[in-house]
Parts: structure tokens; sequence; C-alpha cells
């Protein structure tokens, strides 16, 4: 179960409970591929920095890029969704999702059940969306191809309209996780108060 001293420390078990439910959201949530079965918001930026958080392994990152990989590659060739964003700015998705990834793996490495942790949670989720906007939309922007004439202050313009939105789908699933994830951590630590009264 949880260790609630400083550290965040999970079981094999929870980290694959955990894992599979990250590929659920992912499945369910990338938006071209099932959109007419809800209006959920993507939730890639969010499964990559909660696996960073919560999933001990490395194989982690990979594991979350081949499959949003393949759902993309299924979703152009089978599922008809249009292929205006697979360009060889694709490849700057790799050091996005990775930025949001390394920085949950910071954030664990602060983590403990307190209000404090809300100081280098705010961080490195800043630093994190900051550097995925960066590679995703600047690699796409600048290296896609699909823009004639580049300028810095277009991009600066497009990235005010598009980044809130994504900020937005962002906070809206970690804010479910660190809902969960405290009663989880209460109802665990009322258990142990109960436990060790009784022993």
């Amino acid at each position: 179960m949880f260790s609630l001293s400083t550290a965040l420390t999970l079981s094999t078990r929870n980290q694959l409970l955990i894992a599979f439910m990250l590929v659920l959201l992912m499945i369910i949530t990338r938006s071209h591929h099932f959109a007419a079965m809800h209006n959920l918001p993507g939730a890639s930026w969010a499964i990559f920095f909660l696996a960073g958080v919560y999933l001990r392994t490395f194989w982690s990152l990979p594991g979350f890029l081949a499959l949003s990989w393949w759902l993309d590659f299924a979703a152009y060739t089978w599922g008809g969704a249009s292929n205006f964003c697979l360009t060889p700015a694709y490849v700057f998705l790799l050091p996005a999702y990775a930025s949001l990834w390394l920085a949950g793996r910071w954030y664990v490495g602060r983590y403990q059940f307190s209000w404090s942790t809300l100081k280098p949670l705010s961080l490195s989720i800043l630093v994190g969306l900051t550097l995925c906007e960066l590679f995703s939309s600047g690699g796409f922007y600048f290296f896609s191809g699909r823009f004639a004439d580049t300028a810095w202050l277009e991009f600066v313009g497009r990235s005010l309209y598009y980044f809130p939105l994504y900020i937005e789908s962002f906070l809206f699933y970690t804010g479910i996780a660190m809902v969960i994830h405290a009663a989880f951590v209460l109802i665990y630590q009322q258990y142990n108060m109960r436990s060790n009264a009784a022993g």
C-alpha cells in the first residue's frame, strides 16, 4: 500500500492497477478515436505526468509513447481520422510528453501528504506544461510544413489561444487524480489508526 512518511511508495499491484486505468483513459479520451462516444477532453498530457508520479518503472514512458503512437496510427490508417497532424513534426511529441513524465518524476521525489506539497507540485506542473507546449505546438508550428510563413509573434498568439485549453484539460484530470489520491490516503490513515488502537 502507501508509505506516507515523505515519499510516495506504491506496491507493484497498485502500480499495475494505476497503469491499467491510465491506459484505459488514454484509449477512451484520445480525441479522434472515440469522439462519438463522449465529449471528454484529451487526457494525454495528464496521463504522462501521472505516469511519472505513480509508476516507478522507466518503461512507463516508452510504453505510453508507443500506445499514443499506435492509437494515432490506427486512427489515421483505419479510423478515417484526418492526417493533418501527421507530419515530420510528430517526432516533437517525444520530448513534449517526456517533459511531462520527467516533471512528474521530479515532483514525486518531493511529495509529502501535506499542504506544503503544493509548491513543488505547482512548479513541476508549470515547467512540465510549458516545455510540453513549446515542444508540441512549437514543433508543429515551425516544422510541420503546414504553415507557409512562420513567425514567433504568430506562434505566441496561437499559444495564448490554444494553450489554456490544454491547461484546462490537464488540470481537470490531475485534479480528479488528486482528489482520489487524498481520499485513499485518508482512508488508509484511518485504517491504520484503528488497527493501532485495536492492537
